[in-house]
């Protein structure tokens, strides 16, 4: 039997911390901290914070997620994907509690055929990518008993702050509604994950307590045009879409610097939702209020849920698609 924890979630209101929160089964306490309660780019506070608290397990879905700008902001990058976590880590050692750290399918190069696994080597091509890399090994150095888990392509409900305050779900369908013409690659093709599909499987991970390095998406691939095509497939709605190509008052959605390259993660722990994507549109349909706007959680005084309309600069890397009937498989 899995013993009582006390666990610190960081980034509680972002997409991935959204839907750990919701999902948090594990006997014990989860205490919900956004970028207003624990802010990691300072080790003391951070330090002071989580002594405070005293968990058992600490959850950090914190990170500088701006593929594209790390290029020119690196050093940014770096302090939030992997010299905050190294630190974390070090307050996680003094507490003798477990740390959980999230990373990306960004730290390979994409050269292989066939998907990667736990054990292939490393070749980020991007800032982005050596930022998230060098913050996985600070996770797990010395044997330190943490877990790191590799996601790709994330997209949910709540908003992701790295995205403008949006995810790619919301983005088409308010262009959508706008009357934009939409301009959307279709040479990316990755491994998309629902984060409410991964959240679930992420606790269930941890309870089994074996530590290490672990791959986890959904199944399947696509590319963002398709998800888009898909998109308004199910809402009804018939948008100006077509494959990029530049053009006056077009709304281009192009990939991150690498993305062309991207490889696919080894889906060991997958989760397999054929319909994800329909499951999302429900909610997201069923969230959005008049403005378009979605409500997100925020946390009272006793740790539990209310609703809100704001963003949480903490979410993890973040939008586009997910496996849909009638796109492309692998």
């Amino acid at each position: 039997m899995t013993p009582p924890v006390r666990c610190a979630l960081i980034g509680a209101a972002g997409q991935l911390g959204f839907d750990l929160a919701r999902t948090f089964d594990l006997p014990g306490e989860l205490v919900r901290l956004t970028h207003a309660d624990l802010d990691l780019l300072d080790a003391q506070a951070t330090a002071r914070v989580l002594r405070g608290l005293r968990p058992t397990l600490v959850v950090n879905t914190a990170a500088y997620n701006q593929v594209d700008r790390a290029e020119d902001d690196h050093a940014a990058a770096f302090a939030l994907n992997a010299e905050a976590v190294g630190a974390l880590a070090d307050v996680c050692d003094s507490l003798g509690a477990t740390l959980v750290h999230f990373s990306t399918d960004y730290v390979f190069d994409g050269r292989r055929a066939r998907p990667y696994n736990e054990d292939d080597a490393p070749g980020p091509l991007s800032r982005y990518g050596e930022s998230k890399l060098a913050g996985e090994r600070l996770a797990l150095a010395g044997g330190r008993r943490a877990f790191v888990f590799r996601v790709c392509g994330l997209f949910g409900v709540a908003r992701s702050a790295g995205k403008g305050g949006t995810n790619f779900v919301e983005t088409m369908l308010r262009l959508a509604r706008e009357g934009r013409a939409i301009r959307v690659v279709r040479d990316q093709v990755l491994t998309p994950s629902y984060t409410l599909d991964l959240a679930p499987k992420v606790w269930r991970v941890v309870a089994r307590g074996r530590h290490g390095l672990y791959h986890l998406t959904n199944a399947g691939a696509t590319s963002w045009y398709d998800f888009a095509r898909e998109i308004f497939r199910l809402s009804g709605l018939t948008p100006d879409l077509a494959v990029v190509a530049l053009g006056p008052g077009a709304f281009v959605v192009s990939p991150g610097l690498g993305d062309l390259l991207l490889g696919l993660l080894d889906q060991r722990l997958r989760v397999g939702r054929d319909l994800a994507a329909l499951r999302l549109l429900d909610e997201i349909l069923g969230l959005l209020d008049d403005d378009g706007a979605v409500e997100r959680p925020r946390r009272r005084s006793d740790g539990h849920e209310q609703a809100q309309d704001e963003d949480d600069r903490d979410a993890c890397h973040a939008p586009p698609p997910p496996e849909l009937r009638g796109m492309v498989k692998r």
